[in-house]
């Protein structure tokens, strides 16, 4: 099972990610390091710049940091980034984290 370890503390696994399949997304960035209480990842599918099908998960402390395992409902691309409880923001310097989400189907 392939994983990608990507900029800002964040790991995903398993990658391609695959359309109704689950991503276990692990999360130690700025949030982390500053010693958040409580983690939630935002996430969207579609376009940078327009996000559909908008969900937040509590992320559960582990000695990793923070994670999480999502079901991919989308069929575009999957786009994240993490607050705090206290309404602070990683958005991975206003890029946010982004996955194409694949049919599954090998061309």
């Amino acid at each position: 099972m392939a994983r990608a370890e990507i900029e800002g503390g964040v790991i995903a696994t398993p990658v391609p990610i695959t359309a109704g399949s689950s991503v276990h997304i692990i999360y130690s960035g700025l949030l982390a390091e500053s010693g958040a209480d409580r983690v939630y990842m935002h996430t969207g599918y579609g376009p940078s710049y327009s996000w559909d099908m908008l969900h937040d998960y509590e992320m559960t402390p582990s000695k990793w940091g923070w994670e999480t395992v999502v079901d991919i409902k989308g069929e575009d691309r999957f786009n994240f980034c993490f607050h705090d409880s206290a309404n602070n923001w990683d958005n991975n310097n206003g890029r946010n984290w982004s996955y194409e989400v694949h049919n599954g189907r090998i061309p």
